[in-house]
């Protein structure tokens, strides 16, 4: 059997104010908005680190599927508010500058860098919408 040549294009993470979510992934982390897309009064926004076209975050309203209930708009609110609802996890070559500029930029910090016991150098923070990015460090 042959591999299947796959490759991650876009993932999606909510968020519940688009200005402050733009701003916080162009600004603070330096990606390219590649589509900026409104459609009755929502804002779906695609972005992705420089030199990289092929890889996308999409961040899209939370709640935007007409499918879903209101019972859970309330769970999918509550978690964001938490912090528990979405995640991603990044990667640096310069995880202690990255993490000075995203501090000196504002960002909420959960963890400070540190060595796992699982063998990654990482950091974790959230981005206004609540999402938990961990930033790890290639080696």
């Amino acid at each position: 059997m042959t591999a299947m040549d796959i490759t991650i294009h876009s993932s999606f993470l909510p968020h519940n104010d688009p200005e402050a979510s733009l701003a916080f992934y162009r600004d603070t982390l330096g990606f390219e908005v590649r589509n900026d897309v409104g459609y009755g009064g929502m804002r779906w926004i695609t972005v992705g680190p420089a030199g990289q076209p092929a890889t996308s975050i999409v961040l899209e309203p939370p709640m935007a599927d007409p499918g879903v209930t209101d019972d859970e708009r309330r769970t999918v609110a509550e978690m964001m508010a938490k912090g528990t609802f979405a995640r991603v996890l990044l990667a640096t070559t310069d995880l202690d500058g990255a993490f000075a500029r995203l501090q000196a930029a504002g960002a909420e910090v959960v963890q400070e860098p540190i060595d796992q016991p699982y063998g990654v150098r990482d950091c974790a923070f959230r981005d206004p919408a609540g999402n938990l990015i961990r930033l790890q460090e290639l080696r």
